[in-house]
Formats: C-alpha cells, sequence, structure tokens
C-alpha cells in the first residue's frame, strides 16, 4: 500500500512516513466502520489501544466516548493540547473502493478518520522520541458533527482536568493544494444557529379569502424581510447569512391554512452581529404578524458559535507549518461560513483552527463515484497523502511550543 508524497512539499519526518502503510490502514479501517455522534465506541477503542500500546495514559470517558491521551516529558509546567474529531456522517457513501462504508447510511464524509489517524500517527512518534519539555494531551473528540462533543468534553473538565496553555486543532480542507496549510488569526469559521418561526393566522376555503386570515403570504413577507437585516441592519464591513430553507403550510389546494412556518439558519463571525441579527429577526417576525392580527411564535437556537483563532497562536502556526513545508505553501486562512465546534474549545483557551489541503480529489482510487471530493459528499475521501505530512507538522508544533530551553 503506497501513497505517493511530494518532496517539494513536505518534509516528512523518516520515522513517520516509515508508519505511512500503518497509517493509511488505521484511517481506513476506521472510514470502512464509521460511526455517528456520541456513538463512537469502536473507534474511541481503538484510539485507546493504539495510544497504551505506545505507553500513553489514557483518560475515557469526557463527553460520553471522547478521551485524552497524556505525555510528559521532562519537567516543564507547560503543556500543550491537540484535537482530533472522529464522528461520521448519517449519509450513504456512493464510492465502492475496498475501504468504503460497512454500515448504511453512515459515512466519513467529512475527513474526521483522516485527523483522527494524522494526531494517532504524532502520538506515536512522539511517546518514541519525546523531544520536548512538558505535557502534550492528544484529545480525541466525539460528536462534532452537530453533537457539540467538545463542549460535552469541556463540560465533563477538560480543561480543568488537562490543564494547558493553549489548543490546537485543524480540518482537512478540499480545493486547496494538498498538504498546503492555511492560518489566521480572528474569525475563521462562522456560528451556526436555527430559527423555527410559526405565523397562526385563520384558515378558510381558498375562495373565500376575506373570512380567513392568510398567514403565507405574510411569511412571504418575511422572507423578504429578513434580507433587508443583512443589508440594511448590518454594517456592510461585517458578514451575516439569514437563509431560510423551509416553508411549511397547508395541506391542500383550496384550502388557506391555519399557520406557516419558517425554519432556517443564522450565520455569523461574531456574537455580536449575531445578537443584532437574532433581535432584529424577532423584532420582525413579531411587529409584522402583529400587523396582520396574527400571533407569533419565534424560536432561536444557537448551536456553535463562531471560531476564532487567538493571533498569537494562529501566527505560531503560520511559522511552523512555513518550516516544515515553505513559506509559499503557507495561505492566509479565507473564513468560511461553515461552522466548527472547536469553537468551543476556542472560548475558553488561546489556539488556532487551521486548514490542511485536500487537493482536488485525483487522489481517490478507482471506485469512488462520480461527484466532487468536496466535505459532505458522497464521493467524498480523506487524502492519505495528508497523513504522514500532518503528523509531521504535530510533531514540529509540539517540539517548538515546548522546545527545551538550553
Amino acid at each position: 500500500m503506497t501513497v505517493a508524497i511530494s518532496s517539494r512539499q513536505f518534509k516528512v519526518l523518516p520515522e513517520v512516513a516509515a508508519e505511512l502503510d500503518h497509517l493509511i490502514a488505521l484511517r481506513r479501517d476506521i472510514h470502512a466502520h464509521p460511526e455517528l455522534c456520541y456513538e463512537e465506541k469502536r473507534t474511541s477503542d481503538l484510539v485507546a489501544q493504539k495510544l497504551e500500546e505506545w505507553g500513553i495514559e489514557v483518560v475515557r470517558g469526557l463527553g460520553g466516548t471522547g478521551l485524552v491521551g497524556i505525555l510528559r516529558s521532562g519537567s516543564s509546567p507547560r503543556a500543550i493540547g491537540l484535537r482530533a474529531d472522529m464522528d461520521a456522517l448519517p449519509m450513504q457513501e456512493d464510492n465502492t473502493f475496498a475501504h468504503a462504508s460497512q454500515h448504511p447510511g453512515k459515512m466519513h464524509a467529512c475527513g474526521h478518520d483522516g485527523h483522527t489517524a494524522t494526531l494517532l500517527g504524532a502520538a506515536q512518534y512522539l511517546a518514541k522520541h519525546r523531544i520536548f519539555n512538558g505535557t502534550v494531551y492528544f484529545i480525541f473528540q466525539p460528536a462534532e458533527e452537530g453533537g457539540a462533543g467538545a463542549r460535552a468534553m469541556i463540560e465533563d473538565g477538560l480543561f480543568e482536568r488537562f490543564p494547558m496553555d493553549a489548543v490546537f486543532g485543524f480540518h482537512n480542507w478540499p480545493g486547496l493544494p494538498a498538504g498546503d496549510v492555511a492560518a489566521s488569526p480572528g474569525p475563521v469559521m462562522a456560528s451556526s444557529n436555527e430559527f423555527s418561526i410559526t405565523l397562526q393566522g385563520k384558515g378558510g376555503h381558498a375562495a373565500l379569502p376575506h373570512a380567513a386570515n392568510d398567514p403565507v403570504p405574510v411569511a412571504c413577507t418575511l422572507v423578504q424581510a429578513f434580507q433587508t437585516i443583512v443589508s440594511r441592519s448590518i454594517s456592510p464591513i461585517d458578514s451575516a447569512v439569514i437563509s431560510v430553507t423551509m416553508l411549511q403550510a397547508g395541506d391542500a389546494t383550496n384550502v388557506i391554512p391555519d399557520a406557516c412556518t419558517l425554519q432556517g439558519t443564522v450565520r455569523t463571525f461574531t456574537l455580536e452581529v449575531l445578537d443584532q441579527v437574532e433581535q432584529r429577526m424577532r423584532e420582525l417576525s413579531e411587529n409584522l404578524a402583529r400587523g396582520f392580527s396574527m400571533e407569533c411564535q419565534f424560536e432561536f437556537k444557537r448551536n456553535y458559535p463562531p471560531t476564532i483563532n487567538s493571533r498569537d497562536e494562529a501566527h505560531f502556526i503560520h511559522e511552523v507549518a512555513s518550516s516544515v513545508l515553505g513559506t509559499h505553501h503557507v495561505h492566509k486562512q479565507v473564513p468560511t461560513m461553515a461552522a466548527e465546534d472547536f469553537s468551543f474549545m476556542l472560548q475558553h483557551k488561546p489556539g488556532c483552527y487551521f486548514f490542511i489541503g485536500n487537493g482536488d480529489g485525483d487522489h481517490r482510487m478507482l471506485g469512488h463515484a462520480g461527484g466532487p471530493c468536496t466535505l459532505h459528499n458522497a464521493s467524498y475521501d480523506f487524502n492519505d497523502a495528508l497523513l504522514p505530512a500532518g503528523a509531521t507538522l504535530w510533531v514540529k508544533v509540539v517540539e517548538r511550543w515546548l522546545a527545551p530551553v538550553l
């Protein structure tokens, strides 16, 4: 089992490169056995087994199926946290290669299998060499895909039980050249929030609209009004997305419904803008309903906060990646309106969440489906060439952060 690694891009540690077949086998085993949020028992067992095999202390049960590996060297009180997510998505895989999902309706379509295997590769090397002074916490997190597993681990005492100075994580990024890194300070991923608004009117015969109080045109007006929040209430310098993705009303073509429900999402890069959007959405919904003599039920659920990298830690990742890859392979991180629950960790600790390029899909084996190799796509597969490169980068991050004092 071989995967081409470009020497032009990757200064891979020889011992890490020597474990490539092992890392690929681990990654593909996890890919073939995907587990959804808070169900990652097999994956967690596999991770714990490997860490203990390498002499790394393991603490389990944080956030349900989450675990932390503890590796110490020297006497320094400094500590660093490295995080990988383990869960899969509830979707059917279209690929037919040998390591395709064996569980119908479940798929590693976001690369968490690769994130986990990459961190294991770094853990194996660091456990053997320990060329650092301090403590490394290897954080294997459940339930990133909508389950807020990071928050669950924090609530179970992650940062109290494992005090660390900073925490780091990465996500593979399709479209970015394979192995290239993007890291920047400030907001890099958006908050993720959901809303549900029900307008309660009065149903009736479609031929007698004057005898009813139709909520459908009011809902249509509200959809349009929401766009004025972005264009007229929010500063042009800030970003916000309001998407009405569901509009449900009625069961028959000749009946005006009693009620109409609008649902969708809101995404922003700051909590201040999110507060403003939620307030204006509530005001428009309730006041518009009142103007049409209707009742309004407004619900707004905040899921994940924005992912905001701290300045020093983002610059640190940029410097380390440049030393491994060369400056021409390290880029400014273009913020995305997608969300990530690593954001909860960054609310408690300084750190950086960066991207490693997954390429354009040319790495996929025969048997991949015909669709694009993009995240949350049934044709996706993690690029195994990133495993030794990402593990090497993690090792250098640890060795630089916990450098022995001479």
